[in-house]
């Protein structure tokens, strides 16, 4: 928690590296949809009109989309910086973003406080493809890992339209 790490763990914060316990596969199976436990508990986005409108569960996946400034990004960090008094960990996965939108985002993170109980992890628009394919991947498997120690997680995926595109380029690479 409160680390800047690139998709295959190494530190981008300046901070040595990460302590771990334990190491899992980046990619592994989700469990069959029985298996899933039923949306009990809400999970507030500190967006008054989206938890009267649309409430979210925790457990529940939720898509924004939109047109380019439209705010997709303000609502997702919103609903990140809201998860502090939640005791909620976060994980921010920033994905083929410029590395002036990957500021913006760190020090609104930092700002807020909200830092304290958030991972990011960042593969920049200049980043090899692979990387930005390995992102998500990495977040997700994170949250998996907290989420088993019983802890409840929020991960977001900005922008999963960048991560289309270095699958397709990775795609074309290996035929």
């Amino acid at each position: 928690l409160g680390r800047i790490l690139d998709p295959l763990g190494r530190p981008l914060d300046g901070l040595s590296n990460p302590n771990t316990t334990h190491s899992r596969p980046v990619e592994s199976r989700s469990p069959p949809i029985m298996a899933r436990a039923y949306v009990q508990r809400p999970l507030h986005t500190g967006n008054t009109i989206v938890d009267t409108l649309l409430p979210v569960g925790r457990g529940q996946r939720q898509l924004i989309i939109g047109d380019a400034g439209t705010g997709k990004t303000a609502i997702a960090l919103d609903a990140v910086i809201n998860q502090k008094p939640a005791d909620v960990r976060c994980i921010y996965v920033l994905i083929g973003q410029r590395r002036s939108a990957v500021q913006e985002v760190i020090t609104q993170l930092r700002k807020t406080g909200a830092i304290a109980n958030t991972t990011v992890i960042v593969a920049e628009a200049s980043a090899l493809p692979g990387l930005q394919y390995l992102a998500p991947y990495t977040g997700c498997a994170i949250a998996e890992a907290w989420m088993n120690d019983g802890h409840d997680t929020l991960i977001v995926y900005d922008d999963l339209g960048q991560h289309a595109l270095a699958y397709r380029e990775l795609s074309l690479l290996f035929r």
